[in-house]
């Protein structure tokens, strides 16, 4: 008699009257909620302006969505496309089924398309955002909960996940894999901010740390997955992603410390008006056009006794005149 384990939920739905509310759903909202939260209190720290991460957003999660889904049932076509399957079944999303790497991969580019519009380098923008999306994978995981599915290989410790009976699953503790990756996440989270503190990651390296601390712990994680995967040379097609990746987000944080090091002053420039026509709209904008007024008067103050009183030849006469109003100034002083 098993004494201690992880409950699954009897039902991924949830319903508010006539609303169902899915658990898996709910926990990508609130995953890409808490991304974009943690990401504009970055942003605004690098000197960004506030609502900036969430309107790149708006660019970047619907491309995550589809190409999460996309990478899912390409590698797992099976599932849709074979023999007695539905292949409508492809875009029930709410029922599971994100690749993790298409979503970023596509991610990627609805955030450049973002960043393009409003002139910002993607680069800064992946390295403010990249804890809130360890963060958001940590939530996002325990849809699979309310799913039960990705769990791991049987196992009788006091943490087993218990999964119940159903058509295409045996009743039966097992290895809870979506808790390990979600703790995991959590971990990566809080790397990249330790590291992006301490060494001020900048140019795309605070990200890159994100995506091969990841690789790191999803190669062993998915190890110990039983769901049905293909295989290359004996290892899971996944496995081998997480190694490639691993390798490319490594070279990419080399490389880069060495061609760009340090971190971007500017993340988010601002135009800005000439001084003569500048509006100031309030208490900033008027400290900053006092600011250049005066210094456009310092350099004509600098101009005009420059060149007009010394002589560029050296002629005695001019030292001597210079000399005398100096001192006639300094006595009306």
């Amino acid at each position: 008699m098993d004494l201690a384990y992880i409950p699954s939920p009897s039902t991924g739905v949830l319903h508010l009257g006539p609303i169902p509310l899915r658990g898996y759903a709910f926990c990508i909202i609130l995953g890409v909620f808490v991304a974009v939260w943690l990401g504009n209190k970055r942003w605004i720290a690098r000197g960004g302006t506030a609502g900036t991460v969430a309107d790149i957003a708006v660019w970047a999660v619907p491309f995550g969505l589809v190409g999460g889904r996309l990478y899912h049932v390409i590698t797992d076509y099976q599932l849709y496309f074979s023999e007695g399957e539905n292949w409508v079944d492809a875009f029930k999303i709410w029922e599971g089924g994100l690749g993790i790497w298409g979503a970023i991969a596509f991610g990627a580019v609805g955030a450049w398309i973002g960043c393009r519009r409003r002139g910002i380098p993607l680069p800064a923008y992946a390295d403010a955002i990249a804890p809130g999306i360890a963060l958001a994978q940590a939530i996002g995981r325990w849809g699979n909960w309310f799913n039960q599915e990705l769990y791991g290989k049987p196992t009788d410790l006091p943490w087993a996940l218990k999964i119940t009976e159903s058509a295409n699953r045996e009743a039966g503790l097992y290895h809870p894999t979506f808790l390990y990756e979600s703790l995991w996440c959590v971990g990566v989270a809080f790397l990249v901010l330790w590291a992006d503190r301490r060494f001020k990651l900048g140019h795309g390296r605070a990200f890159a740390l994100y995506v091969a601390a990841y690789c790191a712990g999803r190669g062993w994680i998915e190890y110990m997955r039983v769901d049905e995967a293909h295989h290359i040379l004996g290892l899971r097609l996944n496995v081998w992603t997480a190694i490639v990746v691993f390798v490319l987000a490594v070279v990419y944080m080399v490389v880069s410390a060495r061609v760009r090091p340090g971190r971007e002053e500017i993340v988010e420039p601002r135009s800005r008006k000439p001084v003569e026509t500048q509006k100031a709209d309030g208490p900033e904008d008027a400290a900053d056009a006092a600011a250049d007024t005066e210094d456009a008067d310092g350099r004509e103050d600098a101009a005009d006794g420059g060149p007009d009183d010394s002589d560029a030849s050296g002629d005695s006469d001019g030292v001597e005149k210079g000399a005398g109003n100096g001192a006639g100034s300094a006595a009306k002083g």
